[in-house]
């Protein structure tokens, strides 16, 4: 059977503030959309909507932040922020910080940025991501009768690549991993290690087609059919590698 992905931006989506209804601005985009389709928000409009918007001027560094940040040659009211959206510094050298968040991630900077958010301010990662997705997933049902999966997405680094690739840190109605084990390759060897990251491709595709100068934190991705689900799902909790098979952090 012959497979197609397509991925396109939504038009129309406005700077977005706290309190913002999200779900409205991409029913009202005059984009369609169906059940069997994937919509990827980025994670700074979910996180600006969801009011996680930090002004560093509200912010007064501990000692430890100080020190740290004399270290990393960063701000320290930003490294304070960083701290306090994590339970464990992985790495800290050569002006990296790389933390575990209380959402589980391993990501630089615990997913704080500062990038589009106007003023002396900063976006935290939403508290629960795959929440987000689940709501954003009913609301959008309510307004339009249908319920398309929701992935929230956000920009990762990788040990030993360069650049940067979109995740899913959220998702809703999507099958997170494909697990392929036991299956058999084109020569009849069975499967013994592959496990595909679903919403990780699905993020990464729409990040191909983002412009992050335009406006375009939404993106329709069609041709995943295989892998929606009526059901929310386990979301992309499921992708979080268990702490005693992290070989690396």
């Amino acid at each position: 059977m012959s497979l197609r992905l397509a991925a396109e931006p939504l038009p129309g989506i406005p700077e977005i503030v706290s309190g913002a209804d999200l779900a409205g601005l991409i029913a009202g985009s005059g984009a369609a959309f169906g059940d069997d389709d994937v919509i990827v928000i980025a994670q700074k409009v979910v996180s600006k909507a969801e009011g996680r918007v930090r002004a560093l001027a509200d912010v007064d560094p501990s000692e430890h932040a100080r020190g740290l940040a004399g270290n990393l040659d960063k701000d320290p009211r930003l490294v304070q922020v960083i701290l306090d959206e994590s339970v464990e510094i992985v790495r800290a050298e050569r002006g990296v910080l790389i933390t575990r968040t209380h959402q589980g991630f391993v990501c630089a900077n615990a997913g704080v940025d500062a990038s589009n958010v106007p003023g002396d301010a900063v976006t935290l990662l939403p508290e629960d991501p795959d929440s987000s997705a689940r709501d954003l997933r009913t609301a959008l049902r309510a307004r339009t009768g249908v319920a398309p999966a929701i992935v929230i997405s956000d920009s990762f680094g990788r040990a030993w690549r360069l650049g940067q690739v979109e995740v899913a840190i959220g998702c809703a109605g999507l099958q997170p991993l494909d697990d392929r084990r036991g299956e058999r390759d084109a020569l009849g060897a069975e499967l013994a290690a592959t496990v595909l990251a679903v919403a990780d491709e699905a993020a990464a595709a729409a990040g191909l087609v983002r412009n992050k100068a335009g406006r375009e934190a939404v993106v329709v991705v069609r041709g995943l059919e295989r892998f929606v689900t009526a059901e929310d799902g386990a979301g992309a909790g499921a992708l979080l590698r268990p702490r005693e098979e992290d070989l690396f952090s």
